[in-house]
């Protein structure tokens, strides 16, 4: 029987109407726009100004703390400007605008496509070039990859997990990477295998996906203490808690970590954009994006450098279909609605969604029936309904001691209720209400 995590999950809908597509490049655009914060923390700083000339894998902006990454040039050309680009969040923040003139890469940067498997380098160093190319978690939260590998004091890391989960609808952009950089992903689970000194290595991919599971776990066998795990398809496998849970049967704590339990989860993209900083010297500068949606002419899945604007990806599937109501970035369940069609794509971008006007739109609310369908299916243990209605009355200090922090708003709850109650909502209303209340308490 195929492992799953045990509290809560829902099925929707696949599809995946680009599985199997290869992976396609585009056309550069002819400006970029870069944001400085592409991750959780602080924003970089900028490092150039107007009119100077950058070339591919240039330094533009350079970490500002701990928790920050550094930002690099996709593209080769003159700066434009410093300027506020609205973002996928809807909200402007300051890009580096690059008008594009060349394709001029740094030297030191390998970009044949050669295999090199150098598993020699130090602990030390793979985790430098890992500061150094900006590397972040790609599976949509944009954590700063060296902050999760460092284990802290006292911990121990027994099992190396590796999300290859990709269990959000439509999205098939780590399905495809698996399937044609196989190689490149394995080396990478050995390097961090070594810096984060972890005994085995599993990867945990959802049935759906049998020929990546079939290919990597032939190629896997080469090279010790890594398991391919197969995994029943269920919504929200690809959540650490749950992922953890499903493959390795510990329970994260409340308030806990991944490490609190032995475990560091990494997204698989992460995983080979790790292998390319150690073993090519390449910075996080370009990624795969699924783009995609029922009424897309041709779903593909594309690789696109940072600062792209969505729309160039749209016009090489087709572009808009005539009953186009929303673009979201991201999958249907955690996605965001764009405000526009020229967003520019940033690290943590994994698709582009667009949906059709009769999907587009909230169905009518009705009030709640009490069925209990939000309890059954949170995969936290939560009790959505009493979280929706405490937010709406602002009770945020009281929503600590129900646990709402502990929700990972994966939007199981919204799904299910028949009275199309908005509860992530009100839910992710209460969450940014308590922090900023616990924030306050620290200042």
């Amino acid at each position: 029987m195929l492992k799953t995590f045990p509290l809560g999950g829902i099925h929707p809908k696949e599809n995946k109407f680009s599985a199997g597509k290869k992976i396609e490049t585009i056309d550069l655009p002819k400006i970029v726009s870069i944001p400085i914060s592409q991750h959780i923390g602080s924003p970089a700083e900028p490092i150039v100004a107007k009119d100077d000339t950058v070339k591919v894998g240039q330094l533009i902006a350079k970490s500002s703390g701990f928790v920050s990454a550094n930002i690099h040039s996709s593209v080769s050309g003159k700066v434009l400007k410093i300027d506020k680009v609205l973002d996928s969040s809807g909200y402007k923040q300051n890009c580096i605008i690059i008008e594009v003139e060349n394709d001029e890469w740094l030297e030191d940067i390998d970009r044949s496509k050669d295999l090199v498997d150098n598993l020699d380098i130090s602990a030390e160093e793979i985790k430098n070039r890992i500061i150094k190319n900006g590397i972040v978690g790609m599976g949509g939260a944009t954590f700063p990859t060296h902050v999760k590998l460092s284990i802290p004091p006292g911990k121990t890391c027994k099992h190396l997990i590796i999300n290859a989960v990709e269990c959000e609808p439509y999205l098939t952009a780590d399905h495809q990477l698996m399937l044609e950089k196989a190689d490149e992903i394995l080396v990478g689970c050995k390097l961090i295998q070594k810096l984060v000194d972890a005994e085995k290595v599993i990867i945990g991919i959802e049935n759906n996906k049998k020929d990546a599971i079939q290919l990597l776990t032939e190629k896997a066998k080469k090279y010790s203490n890594i398991e391919v795990q197969p995994l029943k398809v269920k919504y929200p496998q690809g959540g650490e808690k749950q992922l953890i849970k499903a493959l390795t049967k510990r329970e994260v704590p409340s308030g806990g970590l991944p490490i609190d339990v032995g475990c560091v989860v990494q997204n698989v993209g992460s995983v080979f954009a790790i292998y390319e900083a150690v073993q090519k010297n390449k910075p996080l500068i370009e990624r795969v994006v699924t783009v995609t949606g029922k009424s897309v002419s041709n779903p593909k899945n594309i690789l696109t450098r940072i600062g792209t604007p969505s729309d160039m990806l749209i016009a090489a599937a087709g572009g808009l279909p005539e009953d186009s109501g929303k673009i979201v970035s991201g999958g249907p369940m955690m996605g965001k609605a764009l405000a526009s069609n020229n967003v520019p794509i940033a690290k943590g971008t994994s698709g582009i969604l667009i949906l059709p006007q009769e999907k587009a739109s909230r169905p009518e609310c009705f009030n709640c029936i009490r069925c209990g369908r939000c309890v059954s299916v949170c995969p936290m243990g939560l009790e959505p309904y009493l979280l929706k209605n405490m937010a709406e009355v602002s009770m945020f200090e009281e929503l600590q001691k129900e646990r709402v922090l502990d929700c990972i708003e994966c939007g199981s709850c919204s799904f299910t209720c028949p009275a199309s109650q908005p509860l992530l909502d009100y839910i992710r209303l209460g969450k940014a209400n308590l922090n900023k209340i616990l924030r306050a308490k620290k200042s």
